[in-house]
């Protein structure tokens, strides 16, 4: 079953870098984006799409795969809005950083039928600053893009479609959706929210020094990175995934008080070591 034409719903920074990535990998089929109308205005002189369609239930008509790569609440919205829209040969997958909320929402509108219908999917991919004005082809080179089956056994589309995600560079990887929420609230939410909150504080005690803020550290770059992303984007992470990102913060804020309260101290040199050999198993898993 080839797929002839393909749907992104909301063909921004990241639905924009697949539509481009599989351009690039040699897919040969019509790409429809859904989105505002001067994005898919971009995307178009961008060669992204090949049409553009401002309505989601006209847009969907006749693809193969419809992937939704728009924020968490939306996608949990559209799967109620155009899920049962779709025929049953259709494919419909999401680009989301949360995965449970989503997958539960799929089981309620497909019922027995989800495991074939609907595969959630999560590109571990991505820049601080969104739109279309930032999609690039190679956005997904290298990266892995994690899927979590609602059923051990994929369908011929599944298996497909994970075959077209792979020719944009992405690795595919599975795993459970309560695992995967877990394990991406420590690898990758927690992270955001430690920048967050240091670009917070910075901000405060720094703002108005521009001479301070002129001698800033490679490290100080490095780690405030993320602390350009927008709240637009990680609302909805927050939202579906607290029950595994509030007790992550609350150990790093006992961690944190460990060190404020050891600077003195060889407890110190401990906290130090722990990192330090975290760094170097991060390290040698990306060899």
């Amino acid at each position: 079953m080839p797929v002839n034409q393909i749907t992104i719903i909301g063909t921004g920074h990241i639905g924009g870098s697949f539509a481009l990535g599989l351009r690039s990998g040699g897919f040969r089929g019509g790409i429809v984006g859904c989105d505002r109308p001067e994005v898919l205005e971009v995307a178009q002189a961008r060669g992204a799409i090949d049409s553009g369609i401002s309505e989601p239930q006209t847009a969907i008509r006749g693809s193969d795969v419809v992937l939704l790569a728009t924020p968490i609440g939306a996608i949990i919205d559209m799967i109620e809005r155009i899920g049962p829209l779709l025929p049953p040969e259709s494919l419909l997958t999401d680009t989301g950083s949360t995965k449970l909320q989503i997958a539960e929402r799929a089981r309620a509108v497909f019922g027995q039928d989800a495991g074939r219908r609907f595969l959630p999917g999560h590109p571990m991919a991505g820049k601080e600053r969104s739109g279309i004005e930032e999609a690039a082809p190679d956005l997904f080179r290298g990266a892995y893009w994690i899927f979590t089956p609602l059923e051990a056994q994929l369908d011929a589309r599944a298996r497909e479609y994970m075959e077209l995600v792979e020719t944009t560079g992405a690795q595919s990887v599975t795993m459970d959706a309560v695992r995967h929420d877990k394990v991406c609230a420590w690898t990758s939410h927690l992270p955001q929210m430690v920048a967050t909150a240091l670009g917070s504080v910075l901000l405060e005690e720094l703002g108005d020094d521009s001479q301070a803020l002129g001698l800033k550290s490679r490290g100080l770059r490095e780690m405030t990175r993320t602390a350009a992303s927008p709240y637009s984007v990680w609302r909805d992470i927050a939202l579906t995934n607290s029950a595994n990102l509030q007790p992550a913060l609350l150990r790093l804020e006992q961690h944190l008080a460990n060190l404020r309260e050891n600077l003195k101290t060889r407890e110190l040199e401990q906290e130090f070591e722990k990192a330090n050999e975290m760094r170097r198993r991060l390290e040698r898993s990306s060899q």
